[in-house]
């Protein structure tokens, strides 16, 4: 409200707005739920658990062809995968620390949980354990995931005798608060270091392929139409104007292969928009659905957001989100690589990029898959 009142329209007021403020914002807001589940895993971690829980998965890891050393970098992963694939440096057998760093990225890392938040609270409300139900499910992706691509790829690329495991396990100590709240401090200030530096250039791109060009073809310019407009009017100008931007003649350009997994152009290019870092979906969907930035705080903006997207409709009239469109969106999330940091990590541990287009390819492959299967499934079940 403040840059709104003092500030003329324009490009730059805009890009104030709907790309910083409304974007970013739209990501920060879920800085609380991720430095709560860096807390769980720093209580773990710090009592002595860790270890004694790759003890008790060596077993289960062994038939897909790892030790329970890959274990703690799979868990780690929980929280990022950038310092999970880093930790997989205390596994001694080359062949097995590489399956590990790629299946690691499997793991529903914290930067899924605002789209996770985002999608189960729009579209599985009700009955109240719902929601918390399907959070569940996507981790439980990636738990199932993992092994199965380490066994595949153990079978394939990587044949070689099992290694020995060997661990030596630390006394069980009461966790220390200060070093819990240090590392959640450490967890919260890298997530907002990314937030305003990648996922603001993101938003920045995805702000001026969306907002340009920004008139009719009769040449008149939409901001001013808007601004002229009543209310009822306005959310078909943006889009209108959305459609027309050359974000979003991209999204219609690839709406052919988004379409089996019930996605329009708008779906389709908020997910492109968020390749170089998975959050920014929701500050994405935020500058494609938001009718325009709103005075209102972080939570009356999402239901906001919500709203637009339980009320968003194709071009025939029919609802465009609906469950089965929800779960092959949270599918997709789950198992596509969208970081740019961990690709960089991925080649910085390997030494090589292929392992890293390796990694991007076949998630990439594996989540397109998977979410055209649950959206067929589920559409055909009436979701």
């Amino acid at each position: 409200s403040l840059i709104e009142s003092s500030m003329p329209p324009g490009p730059f007021t805009s890009l104030l707005l709907d790309g910083v403020v409304s974007g970013v914002g739209g990501v920060v807001v879920f800085l609380p739920q991720i430095m709560i589940l860096f807390g769980f895993l720093s209580i773990l971690e710090d009592c002595g658990y860790m270890a004694r829980a790759a003890f008790l998965m060596d077993r289960v890891m062994c038939r897909c062809g790892l030790s329970g050393k890959s274990f703690i970098p799979m868990l780690s992963s929980l929280a990022c995968a950038v310092p999970g694939i880093l930790s997989t440096r205390v596994i001694e057998n080359r062949r097995d620390r590489i399956v590990t760093i790629l299946v690691a990225p499997l793991m529903s890392c914290s930067a899924r949980l605002p789209v996770y938040y985002l999608l189960t609270e729009a579209f599985f409300p009700d009955p109240w354990w719902l929601a918390g139900f399907v959070i569940f499910l996507m981790y439980l992706i990636g738990f199932v995931a993992a092994p199965m691509v380490a066994l595949v790829l153990k079978g394939w690329a990587f044949k070689g005798d099992q290694s020995v495991f060997v661990l030596e396990m630390p006394v069980y100590r009461m966790p220390s608060v200060l070093i819990v709240l240090r590392r959640m401090w450490d967890s919260g200030i890298s997530f907002l270091y990314r937030a305003g530096t990648l996922i603001l250039a993101s938003m920045v791109i995805v702000w001026a392929l969306l907002y340009f060009p920004n008139n009719n073809p009769e040449g008149e310019s939409y901001p001013e139409i808007i601004q002229n407009a009543s209310e009822e009017e306005r959310q078909s100008i943006h889009i209108a104007w959305r459609q027309q931007s050359f974000l979003g003649r991209i999204g219609q350009l690839m709406e052919p292969a988004f379409s089996p997994l019930g996605w329009d152009w708008r779906i389709g290019m908020s997910v492109l928009a968020s390749f170089p870092a998975r959050e920014v979906v929701v500050a994405a969907l935020n500058v494609s659905f938001g009718e325009e930035a709103s005075d209102q705080d972080e939570v009356e903006g999402r239901k906001r957001l919500i709203d637009t997207m339980v009320a968003a409709t194709k071009p025939d009239g029919s609802q465009l989100f609906t469950q089965a469109t929800a779960l092959s969106l949270l599918v997709f999330f789950a198992l596509c690589c969208q970081c740019a940091s961990t690709l960089v990590v991925i080649w910085k541990e390997t030494q090589s990029w292929f392992w890293s287009l390796m990694t991007f390819v076949y998630m990439t492959g594996l989540a397109y898959c998977m979410a055209f299967i649950v959206y067929q499934i589920s559409r055909s079940l009436g979701m």
